[in-house]
């Protein structure tokens, strides 16, 4: 395979495994699983989690290594060296896990960030492969070489990020903060593949076009911004009233709300104006298709979680499909900002 195509095959990969770690990111918040692994980058101490609560409690002449967690009297004890248990327990040879004082174990939560974790470690290794790749093309070319690197320093920081989020033991802040980098991550793999990208667009010629093409990336950045606030305060209802009662999350709902759902209409109208001066161009491209299939299926997805209590899939489908309209929209701005 030339390198060319080795480069784009890892590009592609490098954004898909980006957009799927969003996705498992939007579950793991959804189901309330963010804790299910208490440390970082081991889960409980170990690279392959536990799997039942008994492999968590204190075991007489048993071998336990440095690192492994325990939880005694509902905090976790992690082991200070490689030791082989006496026939009772004693706390020298364990410290407490001073990052904070969340101990509970649940399965499920616990298999689902470590798969979260686990596509992250493979998002990580495809830019390295795409940085690698890149480097062959330094010659030639050095934009992608640059632009896989930051990529490459950007998963690192978002690896980072992912820990202080654990440690904060799920500051909503900081997991605003986590897809903020990812968004950014995406916004450079685009910028990548539409350097690679030998084709460009046929766009209107009117210099309104050129206007509301800006104005439309500006009204969604301020949309998606706006909802990262709102799903702050959801993170906060969540733990005030639990899964169990999602009816409840969206009492008490501030004024950015009911701002940001209106605000939709407004971002649907400067889309279809767009989509206009498109069909009287008689061209309409693909990648603004896209724009606007997704643009209707994250308002779609924001009405269901409104009026049907927020069903399981609704929260990660609506944030996936933010993040992708954000990367079609990136695409198509270079493309507007393109000089002829």
């Amino acid at each position: 395979m030339p390198m060319r195509n080795y480069y784009r095959f890892y590009l592609k990969l490098s954004l898909f495994l980006i957009y799927l770690v969003i996705a498992a990111g939007a579950i793991v918040r959804m189901t309330g699983s963010g804790m299910g692994c208490p440390d970082w980058p081991k889960c409980f101490g170990y690279l392959i989690p536990p799997t039942e609560r008994s492999q968590l409690e204190w075991k007489p002449n048993h071998n336990y290594h440095k690192g492994e967690v325990i939880i005694v009297e509902e905090s976790l004890r992690v082991a200070t060296s490689d030791f082989i248990s006496p026939q009772t327990y004693t706390a020298e040879n364990w410290e407490p896990y001073t990052r904070h004082d969340y101990a509970l174990f649940n399965p499920v939560h616990t298999w689902i960030e470590f798969i979260n974790r686990l596509l992250g470690a493979l998002a990580g290794i495809a830019t390295l492969l795409l940085l690698i790749s890149a480097l062959g093309k330094l010659k030639t070319n050095i934009i992608p070489s640059i632009g896989a690197f930051m990529v490459v320093l950007g998963m690192g920081f978002q690896a980072w990020l992912g820990k202080t989020v654990v440690d904060s033991n799920l500051l909503p802040i900081k997991i605003t903060l986590h897809m903020g980098m990812a968004l950014i991550l995406i916004f450079i793999l685009i910028f990548l593949l539409y350097k690679d990208q030998q084709k460009r667009l046929l766009l209107p010629q009117q210099f309104s076009f050129k206007l509301f093409s800006y104005f439309a990336l500006i009204l969604t950045l301020i949309q998606i911004g706006m909802g990262t606030q709102v799903r702050q305060f959801i993170d906060i209802q969540m733990k005030k009233w639990n899964l169990e009662n999602a009816s409840q999350w969206i009492s008490e709902l501030p004024t950015l709300f009911y701002v940001h759902r209106s605000f939709s209409i407004l971002v649907l109208g400067i889309h279809l104006y767009l989509g206009y001066l498109f069909l009287k161009n008689k061209k309409m491209p693909r990648i603004f298709s896209l724009i606007l299939i997704t643009l209707g299926l994250e308002i779609s997805t924001g009405i269901w979680m409104y009026y049907f209590d927020f069903p399981f899939s609704s929260q990660p489908l609506h944030l996936v499909f933010a993040s992708m309209l954000f990367g079609a929209q990136s695409y198509f701005i270079l493309e507007v900002n393109r000089k002829t």
